[in-house]
């Protein structure tokens, strides 16, 4: 029984005085009007007779349609894994003392920040024009290895790193904050313990850090899965795009959108599963740590222990 329920007691008597539980008249009334209303566009929806849902089924395993989702799976794990990856080298240039490092981490955040993101896989897909032919070379020789910039760079991994580059930005920010997020504590302990500024940042620090920064980057990958459907520019074959090219054919456009959107929701709500252990398994250990203490603590209360066999 809740507190705003449950009965008065007389103080003269002792005896018990019901409350009378509250008619939120109001609450009910908005909750019937919103239902009414969700109910009425969705019977729109469903009972529209232009709209054709056997074709929704028909497609909705169609192999070009699986195929998609397959392809886009693998650009949103590539692209995460880049992002990633390079996001953790930028957040480190970002905090180097060299200023070097530093203005170039900014610049590269601030461009693809500041740039749309289909714009960069326009020009990806488009390089070619400004390079004929992508070479490693021997400098100041003809010595070295050459592509075709049209065969290199397909819709796939136009897809794949314009996605990642641009999703690095992003990344670079979530790691910095994670890296100052450990006390600078560890930093002066792994210090004491004779680390150089590298060591301590992949032995010490980056541990750490990567604990606050795993349970966000499940938000950025479901992002990711999304933001695939950009894709289609560049024919990159993924799901978007397959959808798009069989509705171009038959002209069963809205049809095919849902089926499209029906498989986006289905990859997001896995995610969203994954995610939810991904913060259960670090979120509480990473507050944990970062509060109590982290490795280079306890490394430096190991070393200055004194030994077993010798006496106080």
């Amino acid at each position: 029984m809740s507190a705003r329920t449950a009965p008065i007691v007389d103080p003269s008597d002792g005896r018990e005085i019901p409350v009378a539980r509250p008619k939120h008249v109001q609450r009910w009334i908005a909750g019937i009007v919103v239902l009414a209303i969700v109910a009425w566009l969705v019977w729109e929806i469903v009972a529209n007779p232009r709209l054709e849902w056997s074709v929704v089924g028909d497609y909705l395993f169609d192999k070009r349609i699986i195929d998609g989702i397959w392809v886009t799976i693998e650009i949103s794990i590539l692209a995460t894994v880049l992002g990633l990856v390079l996001g953790v080298v930028l957040a480190v240039m970002k905090l180097a003392h060299n200023p070097v490092l530093r203005w170039t981490a900014t610049g590269y955040i601030g461009f693809f920040r500041g740039t749309p993101l289909l714009v960069q896989l326009i020009f990806w897909y488009n390089l070619a024009f400004l390079f004929p032919l992508l070479i490693v070379k021997i400098p100041f020789t003809e010595t070295g290895v050459y592509w075709d910039t049209n065969e290199v760079m397909t819709g796939f991994t136009a897809a794949m790193l314009g996605l990642g580059l641009n999703l690095a930005a992003y990344f670079a920010e979530t790691v910095r904050a994670g890296i100052q997020a450990v006390d600078s504590g560890q930093t002066e302990a792994a210090y004491a313990l004779g680390m150089t500024p590298a060591k301590r940042m992949r032995v010490i620090v980056l541990p750490q850090a990567l604990r606050i920064i795993i349970p966000p980057t499940g938000n950025e990958f479901i992002s990711m899965l999304k933001t695939t459907s950009l894709v289609y520019v560049v024919a990159g074959h993924d799901l978007m795009t397959n959808a798009s090219q069989i509705y171009k054919q038959n002209n069963q456009i809205i049809e095919l959108l849902i089926v499209a959107s029906v498989w986006y929701m289905v990859l997001t709500a896995i995610a969203t599963v994954l995610q939810s252990r991904l913060e259960r398994r670090f979120g509480s250990d990473a507050v944990r740590m970062v509060r109590t203490g982290g490795v280079a603590d306890r490394l430096l209360r190991k070393q200055n222990a004194p030994s077993a066999g010798v006496m106080a």
